[in-house]
């Protein structure tokens, strides 16, 4: 019996696993660099997510003291789930920097386009640069943050990490270019 079998389903599954933890670890980082950057610039959080689940959910807080809490479990869920298409990046063959570039701009894509169509925030064109470069730096934070977390989930096991390491140096040398494994 196999214990282990490389299959479509356990590959979905394994990057959907790895991207929800990545996403978990991005939600942490944008929260502390949001949180960083309102003690800095004196910034009120914003409400733009509860906006925008009001209008395609219909959830709303019950309270005007429940509108923080509903904010935050809406941002962290929200930011968990955006780590699966991280996850789904690697199905495709993309990994490192690369991946995380697609990431960033789907995620940041997104939020562009769904802000102003939800009144949650005005479009772009309408920003002022400070306020699009803090966004962009808060999104840039989260996909980089992701794909450092999955990266590092989907390196494999120390074992699987020293066998690749010996096999690259045994190709430097030229001992194993004529075989396949």
């Amino acid at each position: 019996m196999r214990i282990h079998e490389n299959n479509a389903l356990g590959q979905l599954g394994s990057a959907i696993g790895k991207g929800l933890l990545a996403g978990l670890a991005a939600t942490a980082a944008i929260t502390l660099s949001q949180m960083i950057e309102m003690k800095i610039t004196k910034r009120k959080p914003s409400e733009a997510t509860l906006k925008v689940a009001e209008e395609t959910t219909g959830v709303k807080p019950a309270t005007e003291e429940e509108k923080p809490k509903l904010s935050q479990e809406i941002h962290w869920t929200y930011g968990t789930i955006w780590g699966v298409s991280r996850g789904l990046l690697s199905l495709t063959g993309l990994k490192g920097w690369p991946a995380t570039a697609v990431h960033f701009t789907a995620i940041w894509g997104t939020a562009l386009v769904m802000l102003p169509k939800f009144k949650a925030a005005p479009p772009i064109t309408e920003e002022k640069s400070q306020a699009i470069a803090i966004d962009a730096l808060h999104h840039a934070v989260y996909a980089v943050a992701a794909g450092l977390a999955f990266d590092a989930l989907d390196a494999g096991g120390k074992h699987e990490r020293k066998f690749n390491k010996l096999v690259k140096q045994l190709r430097l040398k030229g001992i194993i270019n004529k075989f396949k494994y």
